[in-house]
């Protein structure tokens, strides 16, 4: 089985997410709405809701509960999208153009915080004070691993206990938090809850480590934007941060780049060969694979049932995936 496979069997509640999402983006200024609706057609895994539902299938599911926590996490990350791509200042997201170049960045920002305001009001929904705190906390956590990034854009002397802080913040928090939303919506049990998040948090982990290698060894028509589009920007990810340890060409030419602010797409070549031949994308790849044999182990105590086996797949195709 794939992921379009278990996508097929929540094909009915992944539509209605679908609906209510559009439906939360509709504002009654034009210009809001049009560039909410542009992020929201552009697609996108739906990752975070799946795991909403395959979470839920430990407890009392009901799709009419799941999608009030499904619609606010996808919005969370759409948010968080908008407003990255200001400060990266992308052209372009998924094949398609993002909203600052659409429109600009002004539009962008205040889409991004139109969109965290829906996710907030979605969630209205629960009476359960303790999955407001979990989804503020998520927020939160979410700005400061964004405002780290900032901090550390062009900054070569970092190290490995930063950007592995910084990625969990960005990423894996907001996943770990689908599946332990999922579970809490349904009333599973709370040991059950804890072990889901901390498999979402491992899965996210090498989610993130593999867009970051992938950054270096997709093509642009499988990422969508040019590649090596992170170390442009200032952003020193896990197989760069290898080749500066490990490699005197590597880390000149990082260390270069950095410091050029005219550089463009095309002069990346020679910087994205030395850091595939330090051995950092085999060492990111082997990283990656760590934190998924933890994701596995956490499923291990969890009932058998269906769900526990699409976990299993979801998490291989998140190491795999290769867009």
């Amino acid at each position: 089985m794939n992921l379009a496979d278990i996508y097929m069997k929540f094909q009915s509640d992944i539509s209605i997410i679908e609906k209510e999402l559009e439906a939360n983006v509709q504002a009654r200024h034009d210009v809001l709405r049009e560039a909410s609706t542009h992020l929201l057609k552009a697609g996108g895994k739906r990752i975070r809701p799946v795991l909403v539902l395959l979470a839920a299938k430990f407890g009392n599911y009901n799709i009419d509960v799941l999608k009030h926590v499904a619609v606010p996490l996808e919005l969370i990350h759409m948010a968080s999208l908008v407003h990255d791509d200001v400060i990266d200042d992308a052209e372009l997201r998924r094949g398609k153009k993002t909203i600052k170049s659409q429109w600009d960045n002004r539009v962008a920002m205040y889409t991004g915080d139109y969109i965290f305001a829906k996710a907030v009001e979605a969630s209205t929904f629960f009476d359960d004070p303790k999955i407001h705190q979990i989804l503020s906390h998520a927020i939160v956590e979410m700005c400061v691993g964004e405002v780290e990034q900032i901090r550390d854009q062009y900054n070569w002397n970092q190290n490995l206990r930063i950007y592995f802080r910084r990625i969990k913040r960005k990423t894996a928090l907001l996943i770990a938090v689908s599946c332990q939303l999922g579970a809490l919506a349904a009333k599973a049990e709370p040991s059950i809850q804890k072990k889901l998040f901390f498999f979402g948090y491992y899965v996210g982990m090498s989610f993130q480590i593999t867009d970051d290698i992938l950054d270096f060894v997709g093509t642009e028509e499988q990422l969508g934007k040019p590649a090596g589009g992170d170390l442009l920007q200032g952003n020193v990810t896990l197989p760069a941060l290898y080749a500066l340890y490990h490699d005197d060409k590597s880390k000149a030419l990082i260390k270069e780049t950095l410091s050029n602010p005219y550089l463009e797409h095309q002069d990346m070549a020679e910087v994205i060969s030395a850091i595939k031949h330090s051995g950092g994308i085999e060492y990111a790849l082997s990283i990656s694979d760590r934190y998924l044999e933890k994701a596995l182990k956490a499923l291990e105590p969890l009932p058998e049932q269906k769900a526990k086996t699409y976990f299993r797949e979801i998490a291989m195709f998140i190491g795999k995936r290769k867009f």
